[in-house]
């Protein structure tokens, strides 16, 4: 969830010349399941960052934030300030909507209002630039791997998915029955949803190949992995690694994971990215194909940026 606002300010960052300054909050474990509405700051755990100014000090021309903790203190920014800070908060808020100037939501979430602006997937911090500048320090590791190099990226238990051992021993016989079948290499990597059969059982059986596969020890080579990558295997639960790796102008295929209820949110996600050329279903072949890489993220800055511009004219701050 950090990446989804720091990702959107240093997109605008990109377009205007602006410091960024990062807050971490969260709410004493006795309040954390309170509705946003009853919530108050003096409620928040005493690891969190302070949130408003000091005195004396201006509160910022705009604030993002990500996430259900962030809710009650992203509505009550705008009061507190004034008007002059413009709210952004990014995913489907499910609460108070008219409290945000803008929410960036994704478009298979399906919100719908005024101050909506939806997007594929979810910003991220994804840019070229900052893939070469990662992707330095694995470059003597990678760049020498057997072309094609495949970048696997493997989610997860959530709400709507799961990845049980036996179905992940299936997936891990497919994706090194492709990668043995055009002689190319294997970069994998787990998030922390990844249950520890599962990636017992994936990392035995993908072994064998050259390539890497980190464990979670030493520094993360996420972004190295999707630089080097010729293309990217990617399971069907992440709508945020989908929409990085659909910004890399890379094929992306998709793995099918244990559906765990019924619903389309997903499949209108990955709907949409086979409608723009970047994704399609893993069919157990490497195929390549070219296609415009989104940029989404930046789309959302951009209009960020016009709107923070409109609301700093308004109170003769340019």
């Amino acid at each position: 969830m950090e990446n989804q606002a720091l990702g959107l300010a240093e997109a605008v960052q990109r377009l205007f010349s602006s410091r960024v300054t990062l807050k971490h909050v969260r709410w004493r474990a006795a309040f954390d399941k309170l509705p946003s509405a009853l919530k108050a700051s003096w409620m928040l755990d005493l690891s969190s960052d302070p949130t408003e100014p000091a005195a004396g000090e201006p509160w910022p021309d705009l604030w993002i934030a990500t996430g259900r903790a962030t809710l009650p203190l992203s509505a009550r920014a705008r009061e507190r300030s004034g008007g002059k800070t413009f709210v952004v908060q990014t995913q489907d808020p499910r609460w108070n909507m008219g409290a945000y100037d803008l929410v960036v939501a994704p478009a298979h979430d399906g919100v719908a209002a005024p101050n909506v602006l939806s997007v594929t997937g979810s910003p991220h911090r994804v840019t070229a630039e900052r893939l070469a500048e990662e992707a330095a320090a694995f470059a003597e590791r990678l760049e020498p791997l057997p072309r094609p190099r495949v970048a696997v990226l493997i989610g997860g238990r959530s709400r709507a998915f799961d990845l049980p051992e036996a179905h992940a021993d299936e997936l891990a016989d497919g994706i090194a029955d492709a990668v043995e079948a055009v002689g190319g290499s294997l970069m994998l990597t787990f998030s922390r949803r990844t249950p520890e059969a599962a990636q017992a059982a994936i990392t035995a059986r993908l072994k064998h190949l050259p390539g890497l596969i980190w464990d979670g020890e030493g520094p993360n080579p996420y972004f190295a992995f999707l630089k080097f990558a010729d293309h990217i295997l990617v399971t069907e639960d992440s709508a945020n690694m989908a929409a990085e790796a659909a910004s890399t102008g890379k094929p992306v295929h998709v793995l099918p994971m244990v559906a765990l209820k019924a619903g389309d949110k997903f499949a209108r996600l990955h709907a949409d990215l086979r409608e723009r050329g970047a994704a399609r279903p893993f069919d157990g072949r490497l195929e390549g194909w070219t296609y415009e890489p989104l940029a989404e993220t930046e789309r959302a800055a951009r209009a960020v940026l016009a709107l923070v511009t409109g609301r700093r004219e308004k109170f003769g701050l340019n």
